[in-house]
C-alpha cells in the first residue's frame, strides 16, 4: 500500500493478508482532505496531548478510512460487558460463548451495512485479517452509514482507521528513508576513547557505558539465563554476530530466534520474513545483545542474554495496517511465551491505537517488562514534542535520550511527563551516538534518538533481572529507578532519570 511518510519518527504466529491493502485509486468527493484532518489530529495533540479516534467525528473518522486503506480496527465486547477490559483483556476467549456470538453479530452488521452499496460483496469479504486473541476485528469499511451504526452499537468499543497517520502537507517529502531506516553506519570515523573502549576478550565497549555503570555492572551480571524479545524491523541476514557468532567470547550458551508478524503487503506477494531490511532492527539488537567476542565488534548491554527478535514492521513508523498488526501480533506473542519476560520495542505513531493497546495490556497482564521509546523527530512535529503512542501507555517503561551535559534532550528526542527513564546517548559538542552492530561486518556502526535509550534501558534491565530471576516486574522496576539520579522523586520531563546499572545490582 502507500505508506504515509513522517519524517524519522522515533529514531514493532504469523497471520496473513486475507485481502489485497492497496489503497482505493478514488476517494468519494464527501470526504475530508487530509490536511484537514492531519490539522485536527496536530490539534487535539497539542491541546491534550494524545489523539484518539474517539475524539473525531463519524465522518473524518469514515474520511480518515478513504483516505488510506479503509481498513478499520473494530474492538468488540457482549452488550452487557463492560468496554473497559484493561483488567481481563488476557482471559478472554473469543472462540467460544458470549465473545463469539458477540464478534458473529458484528461481523453481521458489517455485513450489513456495505451490501447496501455492493450487493455483491461476500461475508469472508469483510476480514482484512485473522484474530485469535483479542476481541477485535479487522475489515474493510467503505460506507460512511457503516461507521455511524459501529459508533451507536453496544457491541463496539472502539472502531478506527488503522493505517491513518498526519503527515506531510508535501506529498514527495514521504519517504522511506525518513522512517528510521537506511542509516545503519557509523555517522563519523570512529576512534578509541572517544567512541569505544576495548574490553576482554576483544570488543568495543560504548562511549556512553560509563554514564551508566555498565561496565562495572558486568562484574556481577551479563544476563545470562534471560531471553530479551526486540519488536522492530527484524534481523540482517549478514551479520554474523546475531547468527553464527552470537556466541563467542564471553558470550555463551545462548539462542537467537528470528520472527515475523507483520503480515505481506499483498494477498499474492511472497511471505514475509524476518530479514531486516531497514537496519532499525539489527542496530537495537546490536545496543541490547551483541556478543563480548573476540572480533572486535560493538559489545551489547545483556552480552549474555539469549535474543528473540520479532520482525513487526517495515520501518520505525507503525502508520501501516498490517504494521499495527504486526505489533499487536508481537505483543501477544510475548504474553504468551514463559520464558520471555522484558520486550523493547523502539516503534511508534501519533495517534494511538485501541488494537495495540489491548495487546500490550495483554502482555502486561501476563508479567511482561515492557520498554519503549519516547519519540525522535525531526523538524515534522508542527511544535508538538510530546511522548508518542504507546510509550504514551502507563502500561509500559517509556525511555528517552538525553545528551552528555546530563541534563538536556537530545537534539531530536521528545519528553515528557510520561517518561521513566533516561538515556545518556548524545555527545552535545559534537553529536556523537553510541556504537552498535552494522548491518555486516565487524566495524561499528553508530545509532541515535530515543532509540538507542530504549533498547539500552532493556538490556539494563536485562542484567538485573538476570541477576535475580526471582524478582517480580515490579520489584526489578524498583530497583531501576531507586538507582537513578532524580529517585526518590520525578523529574517533569525525564522521570526518574539516568539510572546507574551497577548500583541496581547492589540494591537488596
Amino acid at each position: 500500500m502507500k505508506k504515509r511518510y513522517i519524517l524519522a519518527l522515533l529514531a514493532a504466529s504469523l497471520y496473513g493478508c486475507q485481502n489485497d491493502l492497496k489503497v482505493p485509486e478514488t476517494v468519494s468527493q464527501s470526504a475530508q482532505n487530509p490536511a484537514d484532518i492531519d490539522a485536527m489530529i496536530w490539534k487535539k495533540l497539542k491541546e491534550t496531548g494524545e489523539f484518539r479516534w474517539d475524539m473525531a467525528s463519524e465522518q473524518t473518522v469514515w474520511s480518515a478510512l478513504q483516505n488510506s486503506d479503509q481498513v478499520m480496527s473494530v474492538g468488540y465486547k457482549p452488550a452487557s460487558a463492560d468496554a473497559d477490559l484493561r483488567a481481563v483483556i488476557h482471559t478472554i476467549n473469543v472462540q467460544e460463548g458470549d465473545w463469539k456470538t458477540a464478534r458473529e453479530a458484528l461481523i453481521d452488521l458489517i455485513f450489513s451495512e456495505e451490501r447496501k452499496t455492493n450487493p455483491a460483496l461476500k461475508r469472508e469479504d469483510l476480514l482484512v485479517f485473522t484474530e485469535q486473541t483479542l476481541p477485535v476485528v479487522n475489515v474493510r469499511v467503505k460506507n460512511l452509514t457503516t461507521v455511524q451504526a459501529l459508533r451507536r452499537s453496544p457491541l463496539v468499543r472502539y472502531a478506527e482507521p488503522m493505517g491513518y497517520e498526519p503527515a506531510l502537507s508535501d506529498k514527495k517529502a514521504r519517504v522511506a528513508s525518513s522512517s528510521g531506516c537506511g542509516s545503519n553506519i557509523a555517522d563519523i570515523p570512529l576512534a578509541e576513547g572517544a567512541d569505544y573502549t576495548t574490553v576482554s576478550p576483544g570488543s568495543k565497549s560504548s562511549w556512553n557505558h560509563p554514564f551508566h555503570g555498565i561496565r562495572d555492572g558486568w562484574t556481577r551480571t551479563s544476563g545470562a539465563g534471560m531471553k530479551l524479545m526486540i519488536i522492530d524491523t527484524g534481523l540482517s541476514y549478514d551479520q554474523d554476530n546475531l547468527s553464527g557468532n552470537f556466541n563467542q567470547g564471553a558470550s555463551t550458551g545462548r539462542t537467537v530466534e528470528r520472527l515475523v508478524t507483520m503480515p505481506k503487503a499483498w494477498w499474492w506477494s511472497p511471505d514475509e520474513t524476518p530479514r531486516d531490511g531497514c537496519g532499525h532492527g539489527t542496530a537495537m539488537a546490536g545496543v541490547a545483545v551483541g556478543p563480548r567476542g573476540t572480533d572486535g565488534a560493538a559489545i551489547g548491554v545483556a552480552y549474555n542474554a539469549s535474543l528473540v527478535s520479532v520482525r513487526a514492521v517495515a520501518d520505525v513508523l507503525i502508520d501501516e495496517s498490517r504494521e499495527v498488526k504486526g505489533v499487536s501480533d508481537a505483543y501477544i506473542l510475548a504474553g504468551n511465551r514463559s520464558d520471555i519476560r522484558i520486550t523493547s520495542s523502539s516503534l511508534g505513531r501519533v495517534t494511538s491505537s485501541s488494537q495495540i493497546a489491548d495487546a500490550i495490556r495483554y502482555a502486561f497482564n501476563r508479567g511482561k517488562l515492557m520498554f519503549c521509546a519516547g519519540g525522535t523527530s525531526f523538524g515534522w512535529s508542527a511544535g508538538w514534542w510530546g511522548v508518542t503512542f504507546p510509550a504514551s501507555m502507563s502500561e509500559v517503561q517509556a525511555v528517552t535520550g538525553v545528551q552528555d551535559n546530563l541534563n538536556s534532550a537530545c537534539d531530536a528526542c521528545h519528553k515528557g511527563s510520561q517518561i521513566d527513564f533516561v538515556v545518556v546517548m548524545e555527545k552535545a559538542g559534537n553529536d556523537r551516538h553510541p556504537i552498535t552492530l552494522a548491518m555486516s561486518g565487524d566495524a561499528p556502526s553508530t545509532v541515535g534518538g530515543s532509540s538507542v535509550a530504549t533498547a539500552t534501558t532493556a538490556g539494563m534491565a536485562t542484567l538485573v533481572w538476570g541477576q535475580n530471576p526471582g524478582l517480580t516486574r515490579e520489584q526489578v522496576v524498583s530497583k531501576l529507578a531507586a538507582a537513578s539520579n532524580y529517585f526518590p522523586n520525578r523529574h517533569p520531563d525525564f522521570g526518574w532519570g539516568r539510572i546507574n546499572v551497577n548500583a541496581a545490582t547492589q540494591l537488596q
